[in-house]
């Protein structure tokens, strides 16, 4: 099988454990000082919550925490992932389904939520039908998403020893072309990431009904930098998109 052909539900089902070791349970900084904040302010007030690739649970059980949800679902592919959702228990209802079938009523939710799914899912629009599907009018799909511009592949921070004086700049790799590519982000864990610049997810969501209500880029959270000193330099580009679009 080439690399851009790989099953992502089996490499996620493969690499549930890391995922739970490395991002959960307040390991991971960006997690629990910008996206798990921003979650909680982004989806308050909704009363049926939907979490779409799940994963271990962390943002459902941060929805079902705050009191003013009445239901909150968290859907995944990965059987290790909702095992450890369900272990941690918390208030969520969990199911096993891809994104682009879930077993849930048209108009049922609310909210949906979606944290840095997208970029691993090669059918975005299988996906996108089905949030809109299982939205009711007015409810509101929250992305979270690595920004599709500075995280582009082949971006990064370059020190360009061939000016005199050496500069240093971030590098964007190829933006509009739609791609696919392999990386492996820690020893042995290699994943697929579908590369699609903005327009494309803006564009699908109104064609499906959902309109751009807020966008946020949010600097890397400060202890990030402090663990990551090689990022400090580059401190004014965004690793994360926000999106909360509202369906009409």
């Amino acid at each position: 099988m080439n690399e851009p052909e790989m099953d992502v539900s089996a490499v996620w089902e493969r690499h549930a454990a890391w995922w739970q070791a490395e991002f959960t349970g307040g390991a991971d900084v960006e997690y629990e000082e910008q996206i798990l904040p921003l979650a909680g302010r982004l989806l308050a007030g909704a009363r049926r919550v939907l979490d779409l690739g799940c994963g271990e649970g962390q943002i459902a059980r941060l929805v079902a925490r705050s009191g003013g949800a009445e239901r909150v679902v968290g859907v995944d592919t990965s059987s290790a992932q909702l095992a450890e959702a369900a272990h941690r228990a918390g208030g969520p209802a969990y199911a096993r389904a891809s994104a682009g079938a879930l077993p849930l009523a048209p108009g049922s939710f609310d909210a949906v939520v979606t944290c840095l799914v997208l970029e691993h899912l090669p059918d975005l629009d299988g996906a996108l039908d089905e949030v809109a599907r299982v939205l009711r009018p007015g409810g509101r799909f929250v992305i979270f998403i690595n920004h599709p511009l500075f995280q582009t592949p082949s971006s990064g921070w370059i020190d360009d020893h061939v000016l005199d004086p050496p500069e240093q700049y971030w590098r964007i790799g190829p933006y509009l072309p739609e791609s696919v590519s392999v990386e492996e982000v820690d020893s042995g864990v290699r994943l697929p990431f579908f590369h699609r610049p903005l327009g494309r997810y803006v564009n699908a969501l109104a064609e499906r009904g959902l309109y751009l209500t807020r966008m946020v880029e949010p600097a890397p959270p400060p202890g990030f930098l402090a663990r990551a000193p090689q990022y400090v330099d580059a401190a004014t580009i965004p690793r994360l998109l926000v999106l909360r679009a509202e369906r009409r």
